[in-house]
C-alpha cells in the first residue's frame, strides 16, 4: 500500500523549497530556523521535510521534466511519487492537478540533455565542461550523491578511541577514517545534537576540510595568520596541530563570524587562538608577520553541492565573476603578511581551475613566490567534498 502524505508537512516542505528558488534563501538555515520554530515535529516529521527539500532542491531540473511543470508543489509531488506516495484526498483543491507524467517521463530522462539530468543549471555545465573536460561528467555524478557526515576530534585534548567509546555512550554511532588521524564519520541516520557540539570534543567538518590544514605544516612556535577563517574551523584544526603552541591570528571582515569563533575556541580550550575583524585596509599592521599564511578564500562553492546543493540554484555568472576577482584582489594583497621564507597555503571548496591554479598563478607572476606543491580532492575519488589547495614560498619581499 503506497504511504500517505500529512499536508501540514507537505506545507512546510512547499514553502521552504519556494523559499529557496523564489528568495533565494540558505536552505541550511531556513530549515534550522523552522524546525526550532516547530518542535512538536518528531523524528521522523523532521526527516521527511529536511529530505524531501534536500532531494527536490537536489534534482530540480530533473523533477520538473517528470511533472511537466515548473511549479514548486508539482516538482514536489513528483518526487513524492518517486518516493512511492499516493495523491492524497486534499491535494487537488490546494495545489491543483497530481502530476500523471512521472513514469512516461521517466523512460525519457536518457535521451534529455546532461544538464537536466543531472540538475545542474546548463551555465554551470557548459563552463565546467570546457574547464573539467572529461573529468567533469564522474564530478557531477558525485556532486548529486548525498554527503556522509563527518567530525573532526580536538585530539589535543581528548583521545580519538575515547572520543569514539564517548560517543558511542550517548547513542552515537562513529567509526574512524584510517587515512586521517582525527576523522570520525557518523553513522547514517545518525546526528550530533547540540549539546555534544558544546563539549568542544568534536566539530563537524568534512573530510577534504580536514585535510587541508595540515598541508601548511604549520609548526609550534610559528606566527600563523588564517586570513579568511570565517567561524573557524581549519583555525580550530591549526590549532590543533601545533598542540595549541603557536601564535594563531584568524581574521574576517564579519565580526560575527569571529565571535562565533572565540566561542568554538573556548570550549575546544584552545589559548593561542586570537581575532583580527578585518576593516578596510587595518590587516596591513600584520605585514611580514607570519610565519605560515592560510588563505582559504571565498569562493563558488561548486565542490560542496553534496551538502549545499542550493548554491548552485543562487550562483550566477555575474556573481562567479566577481568572487574570481576577490580571489585576485586578496591574492595580490595578503600574502605581504608573510615573512619572505614563509609559506602560504591557498584553498577553496571549488572545482574550477579558474578559482584555483589560475589564481595561484596570477601570485606566480609577480616572482616572489615558488609553488611547492598542490592538490585537487574530488568527491568521487575522495569521497569528501570538492577542494583544491596549493601551498606556495614566499622567496623575497
Amino acid at each position: 500500500m503506497a504511504s500517505k502524505l500529512h499536508r501540514s508537512l507537505v506545507d512546510a516542505s512547499i514553502e521552504l523549497c519556494d523559499r529557496v528558488w523564489l528568495q533565494s534563501q540558505v536552505l541550511d538555515t531556513i530549515l534550522a530556523e523552522r524546525f526550532k520554530a516547530s518542535p512538536k515535529w518528531g523524528k521522523r516529521d523532521r526527516h521527511f521535510i529536511a529530505n524531501t527539500v534536500f532531494e527536490c532542491v537536489r534534482w530540480r531540473q530533473k523533477l520538473a521534466f517528470l511533472a511537466a511543470s515548473q511549479k514548486t508543489a508539482q516538482i514536489c509531488a513528483a518526487h513524492w511519487i518517486e518516493q512511492g506516495y499516493s495523491q492524497p484526498h486534499w491535494w487537488s483543491e490546494l495545489y491543483g492537478p497530481w502530476p500523471q507524467t512521472v513514469g512516461q517521463r521517466s523512460a525519457q530522462l536518457t535521451d534529455q540533455p546532461r544538464a537536466l539530468r543531472a540538475s545542474i543549471p546548463d551555465w554551470i555545465d557548459q563552463l565546467a565542461d570546457q574547464q573539467l573536460g572529461p573529468q567533469w561528467e564522474p564530478t557531477l555524478e558525485a556532486l548529486n550523491q548525498r554527503a556522509p557526515i563527518y567530525l573532526r576530534v580536538n585530539s589535543y585534548k581528548w583521545p580519538r578511541a575515547e572520543v569514539i567509546d564517548w560517543l558511542a555512550n550517548k547513542g552515537i554511532d562513529t567509526h574512524a577514517i584510517a587515512e586521517l588521524p582525527d576523522a570520525l564519520q557518523l553513522a547514517p541516520d545518525n546526528r550530533i545534537p547540540n549539546a555534544i557540539r558544546q563539549a568542544g570534543r568534536v566539530e563537524i567538518q568534512d573530510l577534504g576540510s580536514q585535510m587541508i590544514a595540515p598541508l601548511l605544516q604549520a609548526q609550534a612556535g610559528e606566527t600563523i595568520i588564517d586570513s579568511c577563517a570565517g567561524v573557524g574551523g581549519k583555525t580550530l584544526h591549526l590549532a590543533n596541530l601545533v598542540n595549541d603552541q603557536a601564535t594563531i591570528i584568524a581574521m574576517d571582515s564579519v565580526a560575527g563570524k569571529l565571535q562565533q569563533l572565540q566561542r568554538r575556541a573556548r570550549r575546544a580550550q584552545f589559548k593561542s587562538i586570537q581575532t583580527h575583524w578585518i576593516q578596510g585596509d587595518n590587516w596591513q599592521a600584520y605585514e611580514n608577520r607570519a610565519d605560515c599564511l592560510l588563505m582559504d578564500v571565498p569562493c563558488s562553492g561548486l565542490g560542496t553541492l553534496r551538502r549545499q546543493p542550493d548554491l548552485k540554484w543562487r550562483l550566477n555568472p555575474a556573481k562567479l565573476a566577481t568572487v574570481i576577482q576577490l580571489q585576485k584582489q586578496l591574492m595580490a594583497a595578503y600574502p605581504r603578511m608573510l615573512k619572505v621564507g614563509g609559506r602560504l597555503l591557498y584553498a577553496t571548496c571549488s572545482i574550477l581551475p579558474a578559482e584555483n591554479r589560475a589564481v595561484v598563478d596570477s601570485l606566480l607572476a609577480t616572482k616572489a613566490f615558488r609553488l611547492l606543491s598542490e592538490q585537487a580532492l574530488w568527491p568521487q575519488a575522495h569521497n569528501s567534498d570538492g577542494f583544491y589547495a596549493a601551498l606556495l614560498e614566499k622567496t623575497s619581499a
